[in-house]
Parts: structure tokens; sequence; C-alpha cells
């Protein structure tokens, strides 16, 4: 079977300040998802789930549309209430439970393996090029995973704050965990980068270590962990009113336990992303860019 591509769209773009998945950044007014679409198509991905919150379907109903006829489109809800366990939690919860929830949502939807990517992110070719590779191997391993890795000097934003995960790696080049980090920015004067930690600590990052921005390959039974890992958050955080149980929590807890192995698949694509609407300008001019250089051609489709 062909691999899945998982778009998380659930985010209502709180920061930027509306849907920025269906923003114009390209010059015929192609969407950042528009790239990852096409890219995805030209790698051999043979459907796109995207996971969104009910209350977007309408305006949603465009995407189905605009990619009818190119790939199999469905949408998958991610619901507070569309839990594993603990269902009486969703009453005390104002949003959903983060990106692995997310994932959790569109389980429904994935019987082959997939890849997960963020909807407000430009990944490039070589990133859905080499997801496709791993995801195809017919001796791809049931908890064997893949991490494409960017640098972190090339995913922060001059504009406001990023999260990002940190990733440990062995020398084999396998994964070793996730470390999430939040409020990542870089002093414009001494242009040392700061963060804030897991565990609340502010801490100094180097620019070249490798970064986690959600773009993962997985066979399809990583879905049945991860019910697993979201069944014994719920029971130790589920109380806790804006606790996230995030992707890159869920794989470094497998990691940590020797149930699975993950690869960095190091990325040679330049990765954009729009984080703050005062992104959108830089976000714009590097994508004309690409079109100038022919990395890709206009109309897109």
């Amino acid at each position: 079977m062909r691999p899945i591509l998982l778009v998380l769209a659930a985010g209502m773009g709180s920061r930027f300040g509306g849907l920025k998945q269906i923003e114009p950044v390209g010059p015929n007014g192609e969407w950042i998802l528009d790239f990852s679409v096409f890219d995805a198509v030209e790698s051999g991905f043979g459907k796109v789930v995207f996971v969104i919150r009910e209350e977007m379907e309408e305006a949603f109903s465009v995407v189905r549309d605009r990619y009818a006829g190119r790939i199999e489109v469905e949408f998958a809800f991610q619901k507070s209430d569309d839990l594993p366990t603990l269902q009486h939690l969703s009453q005390q919860r104002e949003k959903p439970w983060g990106t692995g929830h997310a994932v959790y949502a569109a389980r429904n939807a994935l019987d082959a393996p997939f890849a997960v990517i963020n909807a407000d992110d430009f990944y490039g070719h070589d990133a859905f090029r080499s997801l496709a590779t791993f995801l195809s191997k017919p001796n791809l391993a049931d908890n064997e995973y893949a991490l494409i890795g960017y640098q972190l000097e090339n995913t922060l934003s001059e504009n406001g704050s990023v999260s990002r995960g940190i990733c440990h790696a062995a020398t084999n080049e396998l994964l070793e965990s996730v470390e999430e980090h939040t409020e990542i920015r870089r002093n414009p004067e001494t242009r040392e980068i700061t963060a804030m930690d897991s565990s609340g600590n502010e801490t100094s990052l180097s620019s070249k270590c490798s970064v986690s921005l959600n773009c993962w390959g997985f066979p399809a039974s990583f879905l049945a962990e991860l019910e697993s890992l979201l069944s014994a958050f719920l029971e130790e955080n589920g109380e806790t009113p804006k606790t996230e149980f995030y992707l890159p929590f869920a794989v470094d807890a497998l990691l940590r336990s020797d149930k699975a192995t993950a690869c960095i698949i190091e990325c040679s694509s330049r990765w954009l992303g729009v984080t703050h609407r005062e992104d959108l300008a830089y976000v714009q001019t590097e994508i004309s860019k690409l079109f100038d250089q022919g990395e890709y051609t206009t109309p897109l489709w």
C-alpha cells in the first residue's frame, strides 16, 4: 500500500490570527498546504488525511475541492472527548490534548505506513522523498520510526518565540530522545539561542542541534502504542486542564523503554514556517525564490 500523509491542521492559528493553513504564500496564491500535498503526490503518497476540528469543516471544504482528482482526501476530527479512557476529563477541557492526541484522532483513517506533518510548515521536496522511501520499505518493522531533522538555526522566527523538540542522537544516527523546548528565541545582540526546557528551566541551545518539526514516519502499528501511552498520560495528567500530549513525548517514551527505534534523516530542503503573522512576508519572499530557482514551476498544479 502506498504511504499516507497525515496533516495536523486542528490548530486555529491563535498567535497568527486566523487560518494560516490556507493563507496564500506562493506567487499564484498557493498555500503552504499546496506545497506539502504537491511534494507528497510527487513522492508517491496515496492519500492525505487532515486532522481538523469539527468547527473548521466548512472552512476546510475548499481543501477537499482543491485536491480532488490529484490525491484521495479524508478528514479526521480532533475532539476533546475522543479518548481511550477517562472520557469524563473532557468536561474540564477547553481544547484538544495536543499533537499526540491529534494523531490518535486519525487512527481509523490510517491503515498503511504514514507520515506526520504540520499544516503550517513548509518541509521541501527532500523531506517527502525521504519519508516515502522509508515508509515503502518492504521490511519496515513494527517498531521502526523515522524523523526528518532540521538544524535549529534554520527554524527560528525573528518575530517571536517558537517551540521545538530538541533531538538527542547516538553516534549511529539513531534518535535517543526528544525533549520539548518552548520560548525558543535568538538574542538579536548576542545571537545566543535560549529556551525553556521541559522542566521549566531556561537553557542555551546550539544553533546546529537537530530539531523535530513534527515531520515523522511511522508504521500503522504505531497507533496501538500511541493509544496505550495516551491512556497512561491521562491517568497521570488528565486532571491538569492545560496539559498536552505531544507526539514527540510519545516517541520519546517508546525510545527510552527500548520499545522502538527511530532514525534521524537529515533534510537538505529548506524549512519555512508561519508562526506569527509577521513571518508571512518572509515566507512569501523565500517561496518566490524557489520558483525563480526552478524548484517549482508555475502554476504549481
